[in-house]
């Protein structure tokens, strides 16, 4: 089904599959059924979170424009509204009280990526122009805004007291609303190929797979454990840039087959304890290309959604030693509309 913003989609993406208006991509596929096969997985009622402390990785050496959350208190009859004794305002009141406020860079930590937040240059209007274009052919500039005064942007400093950017579609309020709940698989990449930098492309990750008796069905929520955020906890806020460069396991976004794998198996998306779940960069390409092959793949072809820095490892050492590798999965995002990523505090139950 054509939708009026384009003319025609991109090969092998799922523009208009799930309606001219849709915004929500695969997770159109994580419905009642996916939901009750999740909560047939329980067994044990145990549960694991799968997010890092926010503050985390620490500092911004993995990514210059990120910074850790900044707490502060809010203001209250012009003093901090911190230990605040209400008997400062009424002397019978007993009340002593905290209120604070946060900065937060939304894909700091563990996160969620919304389909707003990697486009593409693409000839959705077939004129033989391309333009930058989002799922579903959603516009840069129309639907997904932002300034282009850079003292609208940024996070710190006395500009970042009103909002300049938001995407009126494709934002992660449409994840929050979907809930994202229903039945998740575990790939342990680290416990085939430890700590050592590992790129696995399609061939990789079959054996895997086989290996592990791992099946991902249509409506999956699909994790790969590679131990890259152990690594950065036992770092403890001040990462090692070049050390994590060489660690631990990441997808091959430029092996085609490894991509075609994610459009047929129709998995809802791809969650990883690392960076990027790909390589990032991408292994060098002679043409003009993403530079991020998996995330225009994902986002922008398919519509599935990313989700990166979780914490997979202690349920991951728990399913391998019980045999298992699915799982309840709730994660929703924040309901935060017009953000294009968002933290996420995800539960296991197994």
């Amino acid at each position: 089904m054509q939708a009026s913003r384009w003319t025609h989609r991109p090969v092998g993406s799922t523009w208009g599959d799930f309606g001219p208006d849709d915004q929500l991509g695969r997770v159109n596929l994580l419905g009642p059924e996916k939901v009750k096969q999740g909560v047939a997985t329980v067994r044990e009622g145990f549960t694991f979170c799968l997010s890092l402390p926010l503050d985390y990785p620490g500092g911004n050496v993995l990514n210059p424009r990120r910074h850790p959350p900044v707490l502060r208190p809010t203001l209250r009859n012009n003093k901090p509204n911190f230990a605040y004794r209400t008997d400062q305002e009424n002397p019978k009141f007993t009340d002593v009280i905290n209120d604070d406020a946060v900065v937060m860079h939304l894909q700091y930590s563990t996160q969620w990526d919304s389909l707003a937040h990697v486009g593409s240059m693409f000839d959705a209007d077939g004129d033989g122009e391309p333009e930058p274009v989002f799922y579903n052919g959603y516009r840069a500039g129309e639907h997904i805004v932002g300034p282009n005064d850079p003292r609208d942007a940024g996070a710190i400093g006395e500009f970042a007291a009103r909002s300049t950017s938001f995407a009126h579609a494709l934002g992660v309020e449409n994840m929050a609303t979907s809930c994202m709940q229903g039945r998740a698989v575990m790939v342990d990449l680290h416990a085939h190929f430890g700590r050592e930098r590992a790129f696995v492309g399609y061939e990789e990750l079959m054996r895997v797979l086989d290996k592990d008796d791992v099946v991902v069905e249509p409506g999956d929520m699909v994790c790969l454990h590679t131990g890259f955020a152990e690594h950065l906890l036992e770092m403890d806020r001040a990462p090692d840039a070049a050390a994590l460069a060489k660690s631990c396991a990441v997808l091959d976004g430029r092996d085609e087959r490894l991509l075609q794998w994610v459009t047929e198996s129709n998995l809802v998306s791809l969650i990883a304890d690392n960076y990027a779940v790909e390589a990032a960069p991408a292994r060098h390409h002679p043409a003009r290309c993403a530079s991020l092959p998996l995330h225009e793949h994902c986002l922008f072809k398919l519509g599935v959604n990313l989700g990166e820095l979780w914490h997979l490892a202690p349920l991951a050492r728990w399913l391998r030693a019980q045999g298992r590798n699915q799982f309840l999965l709730t994660a929703p995002p924040l309901r935060l509309p017009g953000a294009v990523g968002s933290p996420a505090t995800p539960v296991a139950t197994v």
